[in-house]
């Protein structure tokens, strides 16, 4: 664990440094607030700041104040050295941020305690956020596939919407249903159909590109957002997924099976909200199952894309 030292004092900064490498800490120097301040909101900080409260440029109590009042994701442990019994600097570094101090000269025994405590803080800390950020991640995804659900999905959809508008580009948006979907899960079980609705996923996401979203609003139905230059088509996209979809093996349980996927495309420059873009898609889709399915409906111009079943 990395710990940056901010003593103006050398005498009491090699001390301090020295101890702290006896207990195993990686130690880092620096003798003024400005200093410490700058590194402690670098992307590589230390876990641990202890710094001293009278320093030049700028005063312990002003670091404590400046760091405490950054978003951080991950918040350092502060502690703050201080001239024995002053309790007002004690009340005042605690007031302005830090978690523990210690007062000089300070004891051995006393310094690994308490860091010892701001270790298990870290600690602590970290299990927490690793929480938040698995709670955050299945509230956003879907559990069997692993890609964006439908809240998600048409959350993305609305940010989309609203940054394409102001930069003047096009968004084509596309619902892909599973063809006889239904027909998978009545003859070979859901566990079948499970394993179809992943590998079916696996391939809509190698073949979209990085700035392309993913998720699944249901069932077997996904919803693709591509963003599109206004000079540019979305349909060369959509049919390289349902050609690939149509061609790859899809290997489960029950053997080797075959899917083909219908796709309804809209587009955000016919005009209308998220709601009128999802709208003209879902009717996109049901031409194209109508029609014959393994094909493209595109809303986006008056005439459908005609692509003969596999």
């Amino acid at each position: 664990m990395k710990i940056l030292i901010a003593e103006d004092d050398r005498i009491q900064r090699i001390a301090l440094a020295g101890l702290l490498t006896k207990f195993g800490y990686e130690v880092e120097e620096v003798f003024n607030g400005e200093q410490a301040l700058s590194r402690m909101l670098a992307p590589d900080a230390p876990s641990i700041l202890i710094l001293d409260l009278i320093m030049p440029k700028m005063g312990g109590l002003e670091v404590l104040a400046h760091i405490r009042k950054e978003m951080l994701d991950v918040k350092p442990y502060l502690i703050m050295l201080t001239a024995k019994g002053a309790k007002g600097d004690i009340i005042a570094g605690l007031d302005a941020g830090a978690d523990d101090y210690l007062c000089k000269p300070f004891d051995p025994g006393e310094l690994r305690a308490r860091l010892d405590v701001g270790r298990r803080f870290l600690k602590m800390q970290g299990a927490l956020l690793e929480s938040k950020v698995a709670l955050a991640h299945q509230a956003s995804h879907d559990v069997l596939t692993g890609i964006l659900n439908r809240r998600a999905i048409l959350d993305q959809l609305e940010k989309e919407s609203s940054r394409t508008k102001r930069h003047g580009e096009k968004l084509a948006v596309g619902i892909c249903d599973l063809d006889h979907f239904k027909e998978i899960n009545d003859k070979y079980g859901h566990q079948v159909g499970d394993e179809v609705l992943r590998e079916c996923t696996r391939i809509l996401g190698e073949n979209i590109r990085p700035y392309d979203y993913l998720g699944r609003i249901g069932g077997e139905e996904f919803l693709i957002i591509v963003p599109q230059q206004a000079d540019t088509e979305p349909l060369p996209i959509f049919e390289r997924l349902r050609e690939k979809i149509a061609q790859d093996k899809i290997m489960t349980r029950a053997g080797e099976l075959r899917m083909t996927v219908s796709i309804g495309i809209s587009c955000q420059s016919e005009g209308g909200g998220v709601d009128e873009i999802i709208d003209r898609a879902d009717k996109a889709l049901y031409l194209a199952k109508k029609q014959g399915r393994n094909r493209i409906e595109n809303s986006c111009r008056s005439k459908g894309t005609d692509i003969d079943q596999g």
